[in-house]
């Protein structure tokens, strides 16, 4: 039977929707693979803490060395600090730490997810009574969800002191109005709505490599196209989720 353009792209979806239902339901029932969890977290860590630095530090550098010329032609440089604190707080942290935890850990985790559903170690779980979601999916997108909380802070922190560094050793801003004019448009609001994206963030790319990893088949090179597609399809539901978060928040916020 041939099957229609429409039925080709809407089951995948039905797919991942169905398994990100199942990865709810089994992520409040015992036992919770602790193990398992620790392991993935320490996994995506040691893949995404060097390449989130390299990345966060001349993001947010470039960052406010725009803002603050365009500070500066405005009259407004004494507010270098606050341009500094919208920029890195509300959209820089959450970006940048995921989009590693999605080009890194998630691939991570689809090239590890993959390589066992073509090994048929996925099948044999099932046959031994084991479910593979609660089993393997639930402790990785944890893993994931919670290394993007922590990454956020940390890329919140280095971005924040490196523009201060450069805002005042490069740009001869003042340090006291920097760090005096730091919270000025944003608050401990702006930070939570941060950590927000970012564990949204996590959550989703982590229940995409899990989705794509199970669903790879054609040897190795379905489990390499699998990967691919993880860091394609994470970056569009990163970017379509970040809108949708800012909107609201703007919005609520008035």
């Amino acid at each position: 039977m041939v099957v229609s353009g429409p039925a080709r792209i809407s089951a995948p979806v039905g797919s991942f929707y169905r398994m990100s239902v199942e990865v709810f339901r089994h992520g409040f029932r015992r036992p919770f693979q602790l193990r398992e969890f620790l392991q993935q977290a320490w996994m995506i860590v040691s893949v995404s803490v060097v390449p989130t630095l390299l990345v966060a530090i001349p993001f947010c550098v470039i960052v406010v060395f725009q803002l603050n010329q365009l500070l500066t032609e405005l009259g407004a440089a004494d507010l270098a600090g606050a341009g500094a604190g919208l920029a890195v707080v509300r959209e820089i942290g959450p970006m940048v730490s995921v989009l590693v935890v999605a080009g890194a850990g998630a691939t991570a985790i689809c090239a590890d997810l993959g390589a066992r559903k073509i090994r048929d170690e996925i099948a044999a779980m099932s046959v031994m009574g084991l479910n593979p979601v609660q089993r393997l999916v639930v402790p990785r997108v944890l893993a994931s969800t919670v290394v993007a909380l922590a990454l956020n802070g940390l890329v919140t922190f280095v971005g924040l002191a490196g523009s201060f560094l450069f805002s005042v050793l490069v740009q001869n801003a003042s340090a006291g109005l920097f760090l005096a004019n730091l919270t000025l448009l944003t608050g401990i609001d702006d930070l939570l709505v941060s950590e927000l994206k970012a564990a949204v963030f996590g959550l989703l790319s982590g229940l995409v490599a899990c989705h794509l990893g199970l669903n790879a088949k054609g040897g190795p090179k379905g489990v390499g196209d699998a990967v691919n597609q993880t860091v394609v399809f994470s970056f569009i539901l990163l970017f379509a989720a970040n809108s949708l978060i800012t909107a609201v928040f703007l919005q609520a916020r008035g």
